[in-house]
């Protein structure tokens, strides 16, 4: 490239760089390869795309879209990226590619949860299914589990 700078006697010396393959793409590879279940990825919340993702069970309801609206909102402005799945996708696909793609946290809108007040509240870290968890407490309860 032709760079060059001069030396202490005010001669011009060529710059060499070096590559040692620790960047960011090789960074992520390990940490998926530490970092998976059968199902696919688990991030950690610190490398993470997404902090959240949102699933929605019928994107096509007033209801189940403005909840997701209003917790992305919220999540958002506590500083968390979130992602919302609103693909019109049976469940099954909808949870197997939220565990394929691993965010930290699956928040799933359905109706029954919605009935009983609040959301499914899952981390990826864990098998089985979430538990539902008050509108008014799936702030503190993402922070708290992404803070461990």
């Amino acid at each position: 490239m032709g760079f060059t700078v001069m030396d202490e006697s005010q001669k011009r010396q060529s710059v060499i760089m070096g590559c040692y393959g620790i960047g960011v793409s090789r960074t992520m590879a390990a940490c998926v390869e530490m970092s998976h279940d059968d199902a696919g990825i688990i991030w950690p919340a610190a490398l993470a795309p997404y902090h959240v993702e949102i699933v929605l069970m019928k994107p096509d309801d007033e209801t189940h879209a403005a909840t997701a609206d209003k917790l992305a909102a919220e999540l958002a402005d506590a500083g968390l990226d979130v992602l919302i799945d609103d693909r019109k996708e049976r469940p099954g696909v909808k949870f197997n590619d939220a565990d394929l793609i691993g965010m930290p946290l699956r928040l799933t809108i359905g109706q029954k949860a919605l009935d009983a007040g609040g959301v499914e509240f899952k981390p990826r870290a864990e098998e089985g299914k979430g538990e539902v968890v008050p509108l008014n407490e799936v702030l503190t309860r993402c922070l708290t589990a992404l803070a461990s």
